[in-house]
């Protein structure tokens, strides 16, 4: 499936699977080797809790892989009329509220920062409208219709 991500965190997170893959994994086979010598792995906490991390580290590993993998960089989109991945969307609500949002893939999205996911309810009911069309979205707070006014 592809994962829409920015550029910058793209690198973000090469940056971090590199980390994982080097540094953390020295680091777990370190506390791995210390708890060996302790004797007794069958009653060995500190063996048994090193192998534990280690299983995080590879599942956060693959996870990572598989983002990097299946990531495709936003760039501007050649359709500048209709809401695409990458733009910001100026809004209207029903009762006259102006929002604006940045379209974002999922790892690169902050609500809080209006940058929402293009597989959030409202992303999903703006994608491919125009300026002047109604979208509603399916929020857990109920339908929420909103014009677009500008597509930047």
């Amino acid at each position: 499936m592809t994962q829409y991500i920015s550029k910058e965190k793209l690198k973000e997170l090469k940056e971090k699977l590199q980390k994982l893959q080097t540094t953390e994994r020295f680091a777990i086979a370190e506390k791995l080797k210390k708890a060996k010598e302790h004797g007794d792995l069958s009653e060995n906490f500190e063996y048994s809790q090193a192998k534990d991390d280690q299983n995080a580290l590879e599942r956060e590993i693959l996870e990572l892989e598989q983002i990097i993998r299946n990531a495709s960089v936003i760039t501007k989109s050649r359709r500048k009329n209709e809401v695409a991945v990458g733009h910001t969307v100026v809004l209207r609500t029903k009762k006259g509220d102006k929002m604006e949002y940045m379209i974002v893939g999922s790892h690169d999205a902050d609500p809080s920062n209006a940058r929402i996911s293009n597989t959030s309810p409202i992303g999903k009911a703006l994608l491919g409208k125009k300026v002047g069309e109604k979208a509603i979205a399916q929020t857990p707070r109920g339908a929420l219709e909103l014009t677009i006014i500008k597509i930047q």
